[in-house]
């Protein structure tokens, strides 16, 4: 991708806060991740190391589709600075021309991509992406570091939608994975109009509510709204814990010299000084690699769910919906029998859409919590390894001071002794 450009998207996103805070760098590239596997084997093998084996197959499934997003490099234009990603797919399905893709992809290009999935199946489970906007007040803490969290989401993104049973087969995953440019097909969406009598009928039937929902559905929807409270609860505790300790690493990082420049007026106490400083320096090198643990593996897992939450609630919203322009048609049949041919075509069809937002969304229910838990599950137990050596590697460093100093106090004794 060195030295392709990036024309500013003038008509579209002038100045956009979209791009996933495209103001972060000013370095015109970032660095290479090495270079693309040759094999699909070879690409399963780099997701194990990089994704903890996220990318592995599924429920003893044969995966036929192969994503990676790399090499994420800074383009600046005269209105806008922004982060374009690579995107290679390999594949082994009949409907795709070629067996390997390359594309670049911004982020307003994986918004486009989501938001035609929600369009086109509204009550499938769709995975998050990770939001757009990040105050610009905060810029020069989202570097490099940033993007690469960024760019792992986006991959992650990509790989849930080509496990997805229906949604890996839609024709605009295809276009996403395979098309070099996708402004002719971004045009090709709904009209102002038709989008705005959509949103107009979506907060009438809101209003209105449903009035004989499912007890079933009544249930997930109970159970996404406590799943939503815990999960923002746990977000938001570990975020602050991890600012607390980062708070707590600054303090060490000042108590450790102060042992050592103690000991340089402390001849007689300069070894016991040095050692519980040298003990606070390498507790304070633990404490960090612990942090970046939390930040790198438990954050982005708990956070990924706090977005789900939303998207299950606005998947519910979706259902309940349909639903309730159901039950509006079917009233209005019922008072409306010089219409009734025409009313009862609307019904039938209303019913049948109901009909498949309550299949499609109880399968992926079921789907979507066995992932939820696998993936929590991993990251509370990768956390829980992490802690557990952190509090033994300092415990080991102070039992070896105070072995260190039993030893120098036996001997002193005997020095005593002797003279």
């Amino acid at each position: 991708m060195s030295g392709h450009t990036v024309s500013a998207d003038i008509s579209g996103h002038m100045l956009d806060e979209d791009e996933d805070l495209e103001v972060f760098s000013k370095n015109t590239s970032l660095a290479d991740e090495g270079p693309m596997p040759n094999s699909p084997g070879s690409m399963i093998n780099q997701y194990r190391l990089e994704d903890n084996e996220e990318e592995q197959q599924q429920d003893g499934d044969i995966k036929d589709i192969f994503i990676s997003v790399d090499n994420p490099e800074s383009h600046i234009t005269a209105l806008e600075t922004f982060i374009v990603y690579r995107v290679v797919t390999k594949t082994t399905r009949s409907e795709f021309d070629s067996c390997e893709y390359e594309v670049c992809r911004r982020y307003q290009d994986f918004l486009w991509l989501r938001s035609r999935l929600e369009e086109n199946y509204p009550t499938l489970i769709v995975h998050p992406l990770p939001e757009k906007f990040v105050m610009k007040g905060m810029v020069e803490r989202f570097n490099d570091d940033f993007i690469e969290t960024r760019r792992k989401a986006l991959h992650h993104f990509l790989n849930r939608i080509s496990e997805h049973p229906v949604l890996s087969y839609s024709h605009f995953f295809k276009i996403f994975l395979t098309t070099q440019e996708l402004a002719s097909h971004k045009k090709q969406g709904p009209g102002f109009l038709s989008w705005m009598g959509e949103a107009m009928r979506a907060v009438a039937n809101s209003v209105r509510g449903v009035r004989s929902r499912l007890d079933e559905f009544t249930v997930m929807q109970e159970y996404v709204e406590d799943f939503s409270h815990k999960i923002c609860s746990v977000d938001k505790v570990t975020q602050r814990i991890i600012k607390e300790q980062r708070e707590y690493v600054d303090e060490l990082k000042q108590y450790s010299p102060a042992y050592f420049q103690w000991a340089e007026s402390e001849e007689e106490l300069a070894e016991p000084l040095k050692g519980v400083g040298s003990c606070v320096e390498r507790c304070s090198k633990e404490s960090e690699e612990q942090i970046q643990h939390l930040s790198e593996v438990l954050v982005p897992a708990l956070h990924q769910y706090v977005l789900c939450a939303d998207t299950l609630k606005a998947v519910l919203r979706r259902r309940d919906n349909i639903q309730a322009e159901f039950e509006t048609k079917n009233e209005a049949l019922a008072s409306r029998r010089n219409e009734e041919d025409t009313l009862q075509e609307e019904v039938d069809n209303l019913a049948d859409r109901v009909e498949q937002a309550n299949n499609a969304l109880q399968g992926d229910w079921s789907r979507w919590k066995n992932l939820m838990r696998t993936d929590l599950r991993s990251a509370f137990v990768s956390t829980a390894e992490k802690n557990k050596e952190y509090y033994e590697n300092c415990l080991a460093v102070w039992e070896a001071f105070l072995v260190s100093q039993r030893g120098e106090s036996t001997e002193q004794r005997d020095e005593e002794h002797a003279s």
